[in-house]
């Protein structure tokens, strides 16, 4: 079955219960005289049918697949018509029509209606909320309540003995042939296990409440306590029956038709209408503005037309009526938004104002909650304020939006594409703020109504209003972000390099000294034997020496270079230029000396500049410049190459490396660029003039 074709049966069961409930209040009209004599039986019926009968309309509608709200329309639909066969038979009999009659089989079918009911409410306690068992030990329990009302219709329906309406109206007779020998037992036996049916129904609700958290716990709080009253005045009702048939009448009359046809429904629309139960709380919610709009229009014009027309006379009507008009259209927006706004205060909840929310905000951020704790308590307030049914708070990373704080859980997708020109698109969002700081864009704010439910302007002015404070926070985090994210790249490339320089060691100059021994060796066993021999193996270990010392020169040029630590940066940077694969100028004028760790970060950035001119520029010409301003020592690479677009194009592990190497020291590196014109790395650090490193250094 389609969710269209489920809706279209749902509503249509709910609508012919309506209409047997609208047939019903027209015979308690008619009969308003005498009603009272027959007590309230059908007035319970019939409020047990009006909101079982929308409930379960709502429910089926919206879960075809959840038995309740079928078995709730199907209830509704039953307790309907045995109210009416009730009435129509009351109305009968007070009329004088014979006992004997017709009326038998009104009065059978209201009487043999009756106990379906009750195998269906067991049902509904065994499968409330989910429209599932507790486990599949209950199978049972739901199997011995559908048995036992089919067994319980079957002896009403054959019972021989006469049906009384009540003990003001005659008795009437059962139209078929009944069976004597189940006279009495829909009073007892049958009835006996229908109520232990309940009472064990009630015990699994019970056991799937202390079982239940967080929302679903909501949900069954209240339909269990109403569930409880109900089931308890039904206990108690049997042994009254010893003490005083009058209290006992009494209490099975408050445990129907207060408790299962009032209380219950009560309770169940209370899960549905404040937590959100089936997801029908939208249909309310349009239901509770259209019904209080036509409430206070209608208000309006029979206070103008009739109220005021009935002092005046009739000749006045025609401009009473173009009043109440007038009246109705001036009034008519602010009604509507009373009415939003009292419908989503009763299905949504309390609001918090945008002065609470702002405050509470400021709390946060001024409190001791971490800067990580922040985001999603900054979320949970927005969805609260809002009535949203997530908020999620968005950082930029790059060129993406990172979720690092939703409510009530995360995103199905936390991360999305972000560009500094448009709005980002979160999917399902209402409404998307930008969080600004300094001119900078750090991440967004987000929340997402339910449908029908707009983001009001004072909502979105909520949010711009958040997010003009939380541009600060946001940068913090980033910064801490990026902090983290710095240090474990530096980590990692201090693994990596490790691994080369153990791996060059071994592959270079290791293998060069194990041949310098090995011949060694054998230039001594040829002393005394052959000296010309021995000769040229010293001869060729003496040039492999060279070789070897020459390769560890090299290698302690990537730990620290020897021309770096006994000349300073300009000389050594010179040497490397006269390496490099493209003509390089270096311009170091007023450069002094200044620490190692100084020394070093610019030596290699440089280093690092370079390599990325010759790999990806093609460049013709580098310059490297060198400067000191006050406590900072500058450097810049600038190439005359193809250049990018910095904006669309990230760093990459050259230029990242560059930038946590200068962070590390306190240090920053900017990178401009124009496609089509060149590049210039431009990175400082701070310094102090120190005197040239004392060492050993390998010459």
């Amino acid at each position: 079955m389609t969710s269209r074709t489920a809706a279209r049966l749902a509503w249509g069961t709910a609508i012919l219960s309506y209409a047997i409930i609208a047939a019903c209040l027209v015979l308690l009209w008619l009969d308003r005289a005498t009603i009272g004599s027959v007590g309230a039986g059908p007035v319970g019926d019939i409020v047990f049918a009006a909101t079982l009968g929308a409930l379960g309309a709502l429910i089926a509608s919206r879960r075809p697949s959840n038995p309740i709200g079928w078995l709730m329309l199907g209830v509704a639909a039953l307790v309907g018509t045995s109210g009416l066969a009730a009435l129509i038979t009351i109305r009968a009999l007070l009329a004088g029509v014979s006992p004997h009659g017709w009326v038998r089989w009104t009065a059978w079918l209201e009487n043999s209606i009756g106990p379906p009911p009750l195998g269906a409410l067991i049902l509904i306690f065994l499968l409330f909320p989910d429209g599932k068992l507790l486990s599949r030990r209950w199978r049972w329990v739901a199997w011995l309540a559908v048995v036992s009302s089919i067994g319980f219709t079957a002896g009403v329906a054959l019972d021989a003995a006469p049906i009384e309406l009540s003990p003001h109206l005659p008795k009437v007779g059962n139209p078929i042939r009944g069976v004597p020998a189940l006279a009495g037992f829909s009073n007892g036996p049958a009835f006996l296990l229908i109520a232990v049916l309940i009472v064990v129904a009630m015990v699994s609700l019970l056991l799937r409440l202390r079982r239940s958290r967080g929302e679903e716990r909501q949900q069954l709080k209240w339909f269990a306590y109403a569930a409880g009253v109900s089931v308890g005045l039904l206990i108690l009702a049997i042994p009254a029956t010893i003490l005083s048939p009058a209290l006992s009448n009494a209490m099975f009359t408050g445990a129907f038709s207060f408790g299962f046809a009032f209380l219950v429904p009560a309770a169940a629309a209370l899960a549905i209408l404040r937590y959100g139960l089936y997801e029908v709380d939208v249909v309310i919610n349009k239901t509770i503005v259209y019904f209080s709009l036509a409430a206070v229009i209608t208000a309006i014009y029979v206070g103008i037309v009739v109220g005021i027309g009935a002092i005046i006379g009739s000749k006045g009507n025609v401009v009473l009526s173009v009043l109440a008009t007038a009246i109705v259209a001036v009034a008519f927006q602010p009604i509507r938004d009373r009415s939003r706004r009292f419908a989503n205060r009763l299905v949504y909840g309390q609001r918090a104002t945008p002065y609470e929310v702002l405050s509470e905000f400021a709390d946060r951020m001024a409190g001791t909650y971490s800067v990580e704790d922040v985001l999603p308590r900054t979320a949970r307030i927005l969805g609260e304020a809002t009535g949203a049914v997530r908020a999620d708070v968005w950082l930029r990373v790059g060129a993406e939006l990172h979720a690092t704080g939703s409510w009530p859980s995360a995103p199905e997708r936390d991360r999305v594409p972000f560009a500094d020109t448009e709005a980002p698109e979160v999917s399902g969002a209402s409404c998307v703020v930008v969080v600004r700081h300094q001119g900078e864009s750090l991440g967004a704010l987000s929340v997402q109504k339910a449908p029908g439910d707009p983001v009001t302007p004072a909502e979105a002015k909520l949010l711009a209003d958040v997010a003009s404070q939380a541009g600060l926070v946001l940068r913090n985090v980033r910064l801490i972000e990026d902090l983290r994210a710095s240090r474990q790249r530096l980590v990692t490339a201090q693994d990596q390099e490790r691994r080369k320089l153990e791996r060059n060691i071994h592959d270079g100059a290791q293998q060069q000294l194990v041949a310098l021994a090995v011949k060694t060796r054998l230039a001594d066993s040829l002393v005394g034997r052959d000296e010309s021999k021995a000769h040229e193996v010293l001869a060729q270990v003496q040039t492999e020496a060279q070789d070897a010392l020459e390769n560890l020169r090299e290698l302690a040029r990537g730990i620290y270079p020897p021309l770096l630590a006994d000349q300073g940066l300009a000389v050594a940077l010179q040497a490397q230029a006269r390496r490099a694969p493209l003509p390089v100028t270096v311009e170091a004028d007023g450069i002094s000396r200044y620490g190692e760790d100084a020394e070093a970060a610019v030596y290699f950035s440089v280093l690092e500049g370079l390599q990325n001119v010759a790999k990806y520029a093609g460049a013709s010409h580098a310059v490297v410049r060198l400067s000191q301003a006050g406590r900072a020592l500058s450097f810049e690479v600038a190439d005359d190459g193809q250049g990018f677009d910095p904006v669309r194009t990230s760093y990459g592990t050259g230029l990242q490396g560059i930038a946590d190497r200068l962070a590390a020291l306190g240090g920053m590196l900017e990178v401009r660029s124009v496609p089509g014109a060149g590049t210039v790395v431009l990175g400082t650090v701070p310094v102090h003039k120190a005197e040239a490193p004392e060492g050993n250094h390998i010459r």
